[in-house]
C-alpha cells in the first residue's frame, strides 16, 4: 500500500506519519509513506497513491483544488481530508472523500478512516465482470482483461487467465468497465495498463497482440496513456 500525507505543518505531518506507521504495524500490513508540504508537489510526483491524507488549508492551491485535479486525472486514490475547519465537509463528500477528520486527529477515527479507504482500494482491485451462458457463469477480473474485440457479431474478451466469447456489443461492455479501458477503434476496447507501445496506427498489448487505434482517436489515446503512466 502507498500512502501520501499532504500537510504544510511539519509537526502535524510527522504525527500523521507516525500514526499511519502504527496502524500498518497493528494491521500487519506493509506500506510506504511519502510526505508533501504542498499540493503541487503531490501532483508533480506522479504516483497514484492508494491513500492520501490531505490537509485543506495549504500554501499554494488548497487541498480541495488539488483533490479535484486528481479526480480530473481519473486518479483512483482514496482521499481522507484532515482539517481544522468544518465548513468544507459537504465539498469533501462531493469529491467522494473517504472521510473528513477534524484536527487534532483522533487515533481511533483515523484508523476507522484508513480501514474504509483500504476496503475501497481492495474493491477497485477486485472489480469483476460476470458472463452468463445458460447454466454457466464466468467471473472475470477487470485487472486481468487485456483487450476486448467485436468480430462477426460476437464479443471476445482476452484476459491473462484465458479467452472468453459472449453475445453483446462493445458499447454495452464499455459501460460496465471503468476508466482504465479505452475504446481505440469501433472493434476494440483496450486495457491501458497492458499497453506496451504504440507504433503508427497500432498499439501493442502485453503478449504481442497489435490492436488498431483509429485516426480520430490517436490524440485522445496518447493523452489517456500518458495520464495512466503518470498515475
Amino acid at each position: 500500500m502507498t500512502f501520501a500525507i499532504c500537510e504544510d505543518e511539519s509537526w502535524i505531518a510527522s504525527d500523521l506519519k507516525k500514526k499511519v506507521e502504527e496502524y500498518l504495524k497493528k494491521r500487519e500490513q506493509e506500506g510506504t509513506i511519502q510526505i508533501f508540504a504542498r499540493g503541487e508537489e503531490l501532483l508533480d510526483f506522479g504516483l497514484n497513491f492508494n491513500v492520501i491524507l490531505m490537509d485543506i488549508k495549504l500554501s499554494g492551491r488548497d487541498g480541495m483544488k488539488i483533490a479535484k485535479q486528481l479526480k480530473q486525472r481519473e486518479n483512483s486514490s482514496q482521499i481522507i481530508f484532515i482539517t481544522a475547519f468544518r465548513k468544507y465537509v459537504f465539498q469533501a463528500f462531493d469529491l467522494d472523500a473517504v472521510h473528513y477528520i477534524l484536527k487534532p486527529v483522533n487515533r481511533e477515527k483515523l484508523e476507522q478512516a484508513l480501514d474504509k479507504a483500504i476496503r475501497r482500494v481492495d474493491f477497485y482491485d477486485e472489480k469483476t465482470l460476470l458472463l452468463v451462458h445458460g447454466d454457466r457463469t464466468d467471473r472475470i477480473f477487470f485487472k486481468d482483461i487485456l483487450y476486448c474485440e467485436v468480430f462477426d457479431h460476437q464479443l471476445f474478451i482476452y484476459t491473462t487467465a484465458g479467452d472468453f466469447k459472449t453475445n453483446g456489443t462493445l458499447e454495452g461492455l464499455e459501460k460496465k468497465l471503468d476508466e482504465r479501458f479505452f475504446r481505440s477503434h469501433r472493434s476494440y476496447l483496450i486495457n491501458l495498463n497492458y499497453v506496451v507501445n504504440k507504433d503508427g496506427e497500432y498499439a501493442t498489448i502485453a503478449g504481442g497482440k497489435r490492436v488498431l487505434v483509429s485516426r480520430r482517436k490517436q490524440q485522445e489515446f496518447i493523452k489517456k496513456l500518458m495520464d495512466m503512466c503518470r498515475n
